[in-house]
């Protein structure tokens, strides 16, 4: 097991805290492994109840994404070790997408990339003012993976496709307004609420038992920070090609949609018109595991291509926050520049354990 992560079973609850403070809570290989093992252990023990996410108390963040840094550098090379950290992180997210019982995640801090797969696909998401939710890929020319393909385009209207080609961040109350997070309380209200957790009994109707902890102690919730542009996010972002969604940006009239806009043309162009063709095929899927299928075809060819080292360049090794993307425009990535991301893998296909 990795030190990375603690896994133990307290009072019928399996109990998931990250303990690697000194990268956010990063998640990288071992700790995936150890996660999926533990899901794979608790999904049919009857003394296991619900599963509890967390991170060390007293630290900084939930959990920041992926080990970066590694993609690149196995990108740089064979891609061996990038590939095999996607395939268990996905495999890890789909064993959370299918577990039977609940899964209740503190979403207390940073959220990021990974931490957003080991989160939102879980039944009870809990965000606090403290959280800071974004799917930041395109800005280093990945993409918003983890499952992003399944849940961004499931959320209200077009806010999945706004994150996702933007990056936009979310803060606090928002993220439980955008169905990212289910509930909303303060930080402070957090040991109250583990104390509540730690002295249930949840042996018998779990799910109804833990619902009626989190009414007890959650707020309600107010309309987003953007909702004053939902009419033109939902206008724009809902256009069929990205080349549109940026014309219908710079075309109206208001400083938001004119901002956005200039987000959207310093973002990776390639990697934008994957993402949003990602999305679209992913809100025609009928299973969370086709879905993690297509994003390993892309995680695959991502780890190696030019603008996914170009961006890590950039943005953290020299940080001089000045990537040179290529195509540089969005209107200059073709067709077939984005098919080649989705083509199928053959014998090496993303497949998930029985």
């Amino acid at each position: 097991m990795s030190e990375e992560v603690l896994i133990r079973s307290v009072g019928g609850i399996g109990r998931i805290t990250l303990t690697r403070p000194s990268a956010l809570h990063a998640l990288n290989t071992p700790m995936c492994a150890g996660i999926l093992a533990a899901l794979t252990a608790w999904k049919n023990d009857p003394a296991i109840h619900l599963v509890w996410i967390d991170h060390q108390e007293g630290t900084r963040g939930f959990c920041a994404g992926g080990d970066i840094r590694m993609l690149a550098e196995s990108g740089a090379g064979d891609a061996s070790e990038a590939r095999e950290f996607f395939r268990t992180e996905y495999r890890m997210n789909a064993a959370l997408k299918a577990f039977p019982k609940s899964v209740l995640a503190i979403l207390d801090g940073v959220t990021m990339g990974g931490g957003v797969g080991l989160s939102v696909h879980g039944s009870h998401r809990v965000a606090t003012e403290r959280t800071l939710f974004a799917m930041p890929e395109t800005g280093i020319g990945l993409f918003p993976d983890v499952g992003g393909g399944w849940f961004l385009p499931r959320l209200q209207g077009e806010v999945g496709t706004w994150l996702a080609l933007t990056g936009a961040r979310l803060k606090g109350a928002d993220v439980a307004a955008c169905g990212v997070a289910t509930h909303y309380l303060p930080s402070e209200e957090l040991p109250a609420l583990a104390a509540r957790l730690e002295a249930a009994d949840f042996s018998a109707d779990a799910q109804a038992r833990l619902d009626a902890i989190l009414a007890a102690v959650s707020r309600k919730v107010p309309p987003p920070g953007f909702a004053a542009h939902l009419e033109t996010l939902n206008r724009c972002f809902g256009k069929e090609t990205a080349e549109e969604i940026v014309r219908c940006l710079e075309a109206d009239s208001s400083d938001w949609a004119k901002g956005e806009a200039v987000t959207l043309r310093s973002k990776s162009p390639e990697t934008v018109k994957v993402s949003l063709r990602q999305l679209r095929e992913g809100s025609k899927l009928e299973s969370f595991e086709d879905n993690m299928r297509m994003e390993f075809r892309i995680g695959w060819r991502k780890v190696q291509s030019r603008d996914f080292q170009e961006g890590v360049r950039a943005v953290i090794i020299d940080k001089d926050n000045a990537p040179v993307w290529s195509p540089a425009r969005i209107e200059d990535v073709s067709d077939e520049d984005v098919a080649r991301y989705f083509a199928p893998l053959g014998a090496d296909e993303l497949t998930f354990p029985e």
